[in-house]
């Protein structure tokens, strides 16, 4: 047994049961779940709590406009959450709802005694007020006269509430996070917080609302219902059993949080306001709070009008859970956001789990059976080549010990499909089948299975965190268990002797392009008709006329000035192959050529692009894209229809010049 370690106590954010989640929100209970697996693997008790955010205005408005009272849409809403969750195979140990009768009981007692003890106290707030964020704002904290969170209307509003006393606490928060560097990453969101928010000061915050019900209603002044945030946060203490009054063994046990997981949207609220209250009850800060970034629908913003929208139970259905699971934590950036499109998903499945895995696992079993009848064997009939292979494979789990500290989950996966990629080289150069030709080669040619049995065994051991269904897959043909994490650092355990499956499995057979294109069209279909049939057709129209995109990270003007922008003159340019959206440019920035690959090749052919003026991000961290290494990127403006028009210089303007 993996040595005990001692607990783990992670959340994920709890989602708000608007509607249906699409894929951006399901990667956070996916990725979550990695990590609570991977925790558990390594020896630690872990507890791994999600769940639902079920009060707030806007609910209230869908629930009467759907004729239906709020609990009826939440409890409708929370049920397809909860399916979506299951569905992608997170191992959660609690799923808790804000609904629930004991979190609403003891956020009534945390309300009291928060304003018992002076922190909170009743006045008035008049401001401009955001429905779907739940947030009011000044006029000052706008951006081009809308929320600064979400980028939508705002409306004048004033009501009495209670407001909690922020700025109390506000040096001693900031305190703590110069003194707990790890307390907010990535280092980029503890920046944003520190010199948007804390350094500047702090408002007092509104924690109640008298122009709705549907919330937790004040016990003491029942009018007010107990505002969004000071309800939903605190979920993270009242379902392990927190309680003014006396808690329970299990918070007792847990407290505080290992973990927070959340989008990097609700950064603020984690890590300014729920600290706040912590210390404002006397309890302990979570040691982290982890904002990853987001997973957008490439080159296009999702809309059901448009039919873009991608789901995780469509994914399952066409590509299965655990290839679902793989792309979006294989290809999510541990910093910067992610893009998801059908093809990439598609290319992802047949280039690194058909091809990489499915292909080893079932060229592995199947030669085994072809030679010795299933039966592997360890003659020690080694070579040079061997050492190579078992170096690659018994060093893997400290590089993904290494990475998974970090919370860097993508470059975890990237290092074990390393033991993979060795082991088909490792087949490339012993070639079993000339082997299997001489007779006096025959132990070698056993040797060689082991190896690659052995190999297989330890890299789907320390894959089942994150793939959990395609690890057992792998160990039921190879006639073998999970690994101990212990001895995931030991080659040679696998038992001589041992008899694989006589008929291998594919584990991911590949796919066909135009049955997943045939797929999508039909899915596309569907979300329209389904939109149209919500909406009305000129709903609809009106809709997609209307421009509104996910709302970024507010930067600093030091934050702009490190993007170096550039007139660039396309001097070359062609299709990349293998790609249908793909143009490979060659572009010339004063005295340099920059090769960049842009998602435009709908739009423009490579002849029309020669000898165009374009704008570019010159200092761009290179990437590989489909293959093939970009250097910047080009700039475009998107419109309605998610079509892309590249921006370049009003006036002529020479090769280089800077843009500012």
């Amino acid at each position: 047994m993996a040595t005990n370690k001692g607990k783990f106590y992670m959340t994920t954010a709890i989602a708000y049961a608007s509607g249906k989640p699409h894929i951006g929100n399901t990667y956070e209970i996916i990725l979550a779940d990695a990590i609570a697996r991977y925790k558990r693997a390594e020896g630690y008790d872990v507890y791994f709590q999600t769940g639902t955010d079920e009060h707030g205005q806007k609910i209230e408005e869908k629930a009467n406009a759907k004729g239906i009272t709020p609990k009826e849409y939440v409890d409708e809403v929370s049920g397809e959450i909860h399916k979506i969750w299951d569905l992608v195979n997170s191992s959660y140990d609690n799923f808790i709802r804000t609904t629930d009768e004991d979190h609403e009981k003891c956020v009534k007692k945390i309300f009291k005694k928060l304003y018992d003890q002076g922190d909170i106290y009743k006045s008035s707030y008049e401001g401009l007020y955001c429905t779907p964020c739940e947030s009011f704002w000044t006029e000052s904290q706008l951006v081009d006269g809308k929320c600064p969170d979400c980028g939508r209307e705002v409306k004048p509003a004033k009501e009495e509430a209670y407001f909690f006393k922020m700025s109390k606490y506000a040096d001693r928060l900031i305190k703590y996070i110069n003194e707990n560097p790890d307390f907010i990453q990535p280092v980029s969101r503890k920046n944003e917080m520190m010199n948007n928010f804390l350094l500047p000061g702090l408002q007092d915050l509104c924690v109640s609302r008298t122009s709705f019900s549907w919330g937790i209603p004040v016990d003491f002044d029942p009018k007010h219902v107990v505002y969004v945030w000071l309800d939903a946060l605190t979920n993270y203490i009242t379902k392990i059993g927190y309680d003014p009054d006396g808690s329970s063994d299990l918070f007792n046990k847990n407290w505080p949080a290992d973990l927070h997981l959340i989008g990097k949207d609700i950064v603020r609220f984690h890590t300014i306001y729920w600290p706040i209250f912590l210390m404002a009850l006397d309890l302990p800060l979570p040691k982290q709070v982890f904002g990853h970034p987001w997973l957008l629908q490439g080159g296009e913003k999702m809309s059901k009008s448009k039919g873009n929208v991608i789901y995780a139970d469509d994914l399952v259905r066409m590509f299965g859970v655990d290839a679902t699971r793989y792309f979006v934590l294989h290809e999510m950036p541990f910093e910067n956001d992610g893009i998801i499109t059908w093809d990439l998903v598609v290319e992802r499945f047949n280039s690194d789990l058909a091809n990489i895995l499915g292909n080893l696992v079932n060229r592995t079993v199947s030669m085994s059976n072809k030679y010795f009848d299933g039966i592997v064997r360890k003659t020690d009939a080694t070579d040079e080549v061997d050492e190579s292979l078992k170096e690659v494979v018994t060093n893997a789990k400290a590089k993904v010990e290494e990475k998974m500290s970090r919370l860097r989950v993508a470059d975890a996966i990237t290092e074990v499909f390393n033991v993979f990629r060795r082991c088909n080289k490792y087949i490339d150069e012993t070639t079993p089948w000339i082997l299997a030709k001489d007779e006096a080669k025959h132990d070698r040619l056993s040797e060689v299975l082991y190896n690659l049995v052995e190999s297989i065994t330890i890299g789907a051991s320390l894959l089942n965190s994150f793939l959990p269904e395609t690890a057992e897959k792998i160990f039921t043909q190879l006639n073998t268990e999970c690994r101990d994490f212990d001895d995931l650092d030991k080659f040679g355990l696998y038992e001589s002797g041992n008899k694989v499956v006589e008929k291998p499995i594919m584990l991911f057979a590949r796919l066909d392009q135009k049955e997943i294109e045939k797929q999508v069209e039909e899915i596309k279909a569907k979300q329209q008709a389904e939109f149209a049939a919500a909406n009305g057709a000129d709903e609809a129209k009106e809709n997609d006329d209307a421009i509104d995109i996910e709302p970024k990270e507010e930067i600093t003007f030091d934050d702009f000035e490190k993007m170096q922008f550039q007139v660039g003159e396309i001097i070359a340019c062609e299709a990349v192959p293998k790609s249908k959206k793909l143009l490979c440019s060659q572009v010339k920035v004063g005295s340099q050529i920059k090769q960049i690959v842009s998602g435009i090749r709908k739009y423009y052919t490579p002849e029309e692009m020669v000898g165009k003026k374009v704008m570019v991000l010159c200092n761009l961290k290179p990437a590989k894209l489909a293959g093939v290494l970009s250097e910047g990127m080009l700039l475009c403006a998107e419109d309605a229809e998610g079509n892309l028009a590249l921006m370049k210089p009003e006036k002529e303007m020479p090769s280089g010049a800077e843009i500012a």
